[in-house]
């Protein structure tokens, strides 16, 4: 629909579209400009108060002798002093800038409308990440308003082919959503699926911004394996865009989903590459190993309690002299949902709380559920040490997986014994197995298929200058990421 030339038919749909006269916070302000009726029309909490007051004592100051014809253009061109300025005769473009923050003008007798992006989103300032920190690095991380992420990343990546393509998600809320990219690098079949997913998103909102969307992108699925990496670090974005992934990010949230990633991309951590690489080398396989043994200390303790009779002699301490109260299976169930409500509820506490809570779920309830033959002290060792291998994993939706692997694998283990532990255990590796990435990128990569120059860099922290190729399961464009030679003659 287009505008109208009378500005009171055109408040008549408005009201009806916007609830002008229902809702507070949609503010109509009406003026004159060259003693012609108009009208400001904006969201409360959106414009910035100085401009719109800048705007206003301007407009009303002019003189209808300056204006003959074409006042819309005329007053764009020459008399209001502001950079971001379009006029849009299309309603639906006029009630979707006005809802996202945009100041609109309406002129009666005029059948263009004056959009003026003044908009200021209520944002709090860059702060480094509760998740990913680091004891070196940069402490600027993403927040909850788009414009800001990207100039964010723009300032780390300078490079003229970064492209930030945006579009709207969802029939209600109308969230941005923004795809990034750099275009001489990133594959461009990859590019192409992830804009066609997006144009299919079918939906009332994205109620949980990013998370929501990716259910719609990599489909529904029970299969706990997160199949996009998440980071609120800046500079983590960027060292992604270089090697040829895409990044989507989602207004309201600071947080952006990388792909496609592989199941290694959630065993690394910025603080590797920002120490030398010997430490960053280290720091990645006593990571690695935390991970493991998160996954396969409890069932596998418990599968050789089982069969200790075979056990080498070297081996024969493991096991308990007295089982308690509780069959071992059981304790070992106890203490998984244990922990995840101890979890659970120190997401829910207080920060001023928390220690006391630690103090409390930790110390107390564990002395004395050993000291009352509810556990052994052994089943309560091993179960700290898995946990403290999840917590020691970069992402929370990996450690998450891992946490549910690891259930499957002892529930299997105590039901069925060593048939269970083995079954459960080719199981979970045909789950890993069948899992792809976006794009049909195989997420065991570079294990499967083979890429020793990629394993290397994996279990590895290689010097800066001497990684020179991007990874290859992206098919990049540019795989050379090493400076030119120069082949001028001396």
């Amino acid at each position: 629909m287009d505008l109208k030339k009378k500005l009171e038919e055109n408040l008549k749909i408005l009201d009806e579209e916007l609830g002008i006269s229902k809702s507070f916070d949609v503010v109509n302000r009406e003026i004159l400009i060259a003693n012609k009726k108009a009208c400001l029309l904006f969201i409360d909490g959106f414009a910035k108060d100085d401009i719109m007051l800048y705007i206003m004592k301007i407009l009303q100051n002019l003189e209808s002798k300056d204006f003959r014809r074409c006042i819309v253009e005329k007053l764009m061109k020459e008399k209001i002093p502001y950079l971001e300025v379009e006029a849009s005769r299309d309603m639906e473009q006029i009630k979707f800038m006005v809802l996202s923050g945009a100041l609109t003008i309406l002129i009666d007798g005029e059948e263009e409308a004056i959009i003026l992006d003044v908009r200021t989103y209520p944002a709090r300032g860059p702060e480094e990440p509760d998740l990913e920190r680091v004891t070196r690095g940069a402490r600027d991380g993403l927040t909850e308003t788009i414009v800001f992420n990207t100039a964010l990343i723009r300032r780390r990546v300078r490079d003229p082919n970064l492209r930030f393509e945006m579009t709207k998600v969802g029939r209600r809320s109308q969230t941005d959503v923004v795809v990034g990219y750099i275009e001489d690098i990133a594959n461009p079949k990859l590019i192409e699926d992830i804009k066609k997913k997006l144009d299919e998103v079918d939906t009332d909102a994205l109620e949980m911004a990013e998370k929501s969307l990716e259910e719609f992108i990599l489909g529904r699925n029970w299969n706990p394996l997160p199949q996009a990496r998440y980071t609120e670090r800046a500079d983590v974005a960027a060292a992604h865009l270089f090697e040829g992934h895409m990044i989507i990010m989602v207004d309201t949230t600071p947080s952006v989903m990388i792909l496609p990633v592989t199941i290694f991309h959630f065993t690394q951590h910025a603080e590797d590459y920002y120490q030398n690489p010997a430490v960053g080398t280290y720091m990645r396989w006593i990571r690695l190993i935390a991970m493991f043994l998160s996954f396969i200390l409890p069932p596998l303790w418990l599968v050789l309690v089982y069969n200790k009779g075979i056990l080498p002699d070297w081996l024969k301490f493991l096991g308990p002299k007295e089982t308690g109260q509780i069959p071992l299976f059981l304790q070992f169930l106890t203490l998984e949902m244990g922990i995840d409500i101890l979890r659970i509820a120190s997401i829910h506490t207080p920060n001023a709380l928390t220690t006391s809570l630690g103090i409390i779920g930790g110390l107390v309830l564990s002395e004395f559920a050993v000291k009352v033959g509810w556990f052994i002290p052994e089943t309560v060792l091993y179960m700290a040490i898995a946990s403290i291998g999840m917590f020691a994993t970069p992402s929370i939706e990996f450690s998450m997986a891992i946490r549910i692997f690891r259930l499957i694998l002892l529930i299997c283990t105590g039901l069925f014994k060593t048939i269970g532990f083995f079954g459960a255990s080719l199981f979970l590796f045909i789950v890993i197995l069948r899992t792809k990435s976006f794009g049909g990128v195989s997420y065991l990569w570079p294990l499967i298929p083979f890429n020793r120059r990629g394993l290397s860099t994996v279990f590895f922290r290689k010097p800066i200058p001497e990684i020179r190729y991007r990874p290859d399961f992206l098919k990049t464009r540019d795989q050379d990421c090493s400076p030119p030679k120069d082949t001028t003659p001396e």
